[in-house]
């Protein structure tokens, strides 16, 4: 929701919004990994303390989530090819505004953690462009509907699933084992 809220506010084009999504959570997918890896490298190597670790190492990522969110927003308006991209002002001014204190250098070193931690595979395809791409294949197929609606309306789903993601898959689970309680293994 944050990163809808930031890109309507930057004015950037949809398909940015949906790529920074994608983006941030990827990210955190592989921040975590590594966090466990190095976890489970540690305790292998007998050295314990493992859980003050595992703390500092959540406190860290909680500190730093809004400035690799905003990174994750100014790397997809580049992608975009969008006039509308996010310049490290433009970011440093949002953050300011926020009560956070980071420099130039602090959101260019962000901005360069995203990218390595992804190894800089970043243009990924999204579901607005999987949509798009069937528009304009039912639109050369000669489809009777008008494309500009149905993309809109495409549109509106895109962002509802996005929004009430967690609680649409917590549905399909539950109808998927025919339990309204799962356990653990289930989830």
């Amino acid at each position: 929701e944050f990163i809808f809220l930031l890109s309507e506010k930057w004015h950037l084009d949809l398909s940015a919004r949906y790529q920074a999504v994608e983006l941030l959570e990827r990210f955190m997918i592989k921040q975590v990994e590594q966090i466990c890896n190095s976890s489970r490298e540690k305790v292998k190597s007998c050295e314990g303390g493992g859980g003050s670790s595992w703390s500092s190492q959540e406190d860290q990522i909680y500190e730093t989530f809004v400035l690799r969110l905003v990174s994750c927003v100014q790397l997809a308006s580049k992608l975009s090819l969008h006039y509308n991209i996010v310049n490290s002002d433009m970011a440093l001014k949002f953050l300011q505004s926020l009560k956070y204190s980071y420099t130039k250098q602090e959101l260019l070193e962000s901005e360069l953690l995203v990218l390595k931690t992804l190894h800089f595979q970043i243009n990924v395809s999204t579901p607005l462009a999987y949509v798009e791409l069937l528009l304009e294949v039912l639109g050369h197929n000669g489809c009777l509907l008008p494309a500009e609606p149905l993309h809109q309306v495409c549109v509106q789903l895109l962002d509802f699933s996005y929004l009430t993601r967690d609680s649409i898959y917590d549905t399909l689970l539950k109808m998927a084992i025919e339990n309204s309680t799962p356990n653990k293994l289930q989830v």
